[in-house]
């Protein structure tokens, strides 16, 4: 999968995945103003999606869909969740389910077969919320972490494992100094690649990557050198406060091992003076556009 990633990023000459992470606050007034209940808003956060992934998929290589936007709106939210990975998968995009889930043992292998390998009844085998990627918390450990793994190789499927995240309070964690001298990022570096080495695909990167956000580019240099295997899932770009040029050290001298995300960048770039008269989808699609420019100007 981390092939398919790669090879769609290339084809589009686009290393951004967009996320929708789709409150009902960032939908316009006109479908704002006929939402009366939950599933109302569910519907029409569906329709916002669906109309976005129309304008982009030519152009960009993957969505990112944030399951908590969804859950705030219950079952009708769980619903749209799921319409709007399935979409995106039908219009041949990269799906990210960006759930951060994790546990250990076979609470994690619960986890896994909702995104990845499915639970089998009556011989067959049915997957609740298929995506191709999630987003996984890997401080629970090495053994909250193999049963995704172990999907990943059985299903050809990807997982991106937190390691230096993109929020300001991260390093009261994530930055602390262990024993070996080392912060205790660099040590779940280290882990997920050694996790993910025998998952190395043909254009030398795992399928086991990592989540590094691009508001930290002092730390995503550190591990770009360190773990030249594990491709990068990078949130923080445009609303976050990171830029283009904070994310140029996180891909290799070939332009690969990273892919960056935005979203309100772009689901809600209607509202900005840059795309003032067009309607959402037609900003979404410009603003997809400059991001792509402002991303290989400094890759290349």
């Amino acid at each position: 999968m981390i092939d398919k990633l790669i090879e769609k990023i290339k084809t589009t000459n686009n290393p951004s995945v967009i996320g929708l992470d789709t409150d009902i606050s960032y939908l316009p007034d006109d479908m704002l103003n006929k939402i009366n209940s939950l599933e109302q808003a569910a519907a029409a956060i569906t329709e916002f999606n669906k109309n976005i992934i129309d304008a982009i998929f030519e152009i960009a290589p993957a969505v990112k869909v944030q399951v908590a936007y969804y859950e705030q709106l219950g079952v009708a939210g769980i619903q749209a969740f799921y319409d709007t990975l399935s979409y995106a998968k039908q219009k041949g995009m990269v799906t990210i389910a960006d759930v951060k889930r994790n546990d250990i043992g076979s609470t994690a292998s619960a986890y896994s077969k909702a995104y990845f390998s499915g639970v089998e009844i009556k011989g067959k085998r049915l997957i609740g919320f298929e995506a191709d990627f999630i987003t996984v918390n890997g401080y629970l450990g090495s053994d909250g972490l193999k049963p995704f793994i172990k999907d990943c190789q059985e299903r050809d499927k990807g997982i991106f494992v937190l390691v230096k995240t993109s929020n300001p309070s991260s390093a009261e964690l994530q930055d602390q100094e262990l024993s070996t001298g080392k912060p205790f990022y660099q040590h779940v570096g280290q882990l997920i690649s050694d996790l993910g080495q025998d998952l190395i695909g043909k254009y030398g990167f795992s399928k086991v990557g990592a989540v590094v956000g691009a508001t930290h580019p002092k730390q995503a240099k550190v591990l770009r050198q360190l773990y030249p295997s594990v491709f990068f899932l990078a949130p923080g770009y445009g609303a976050q406060g990171g830029s283009a040029e904070d994310l140029k050290v996180c891909f290799d001298s070939n332009g690969l091992g990273a892919i960056v995300n935005s979203s309100r960048g772009i689901i809600c770039a209607y509202k900005k003076e840059k795309y003032k008269g067009m309607d959402y989808s037609e900003a979404a699609y410009n603003a997809c556009l400059d991001m792509k420019d402002d991303l290989n100007k400094v890759i290349k």
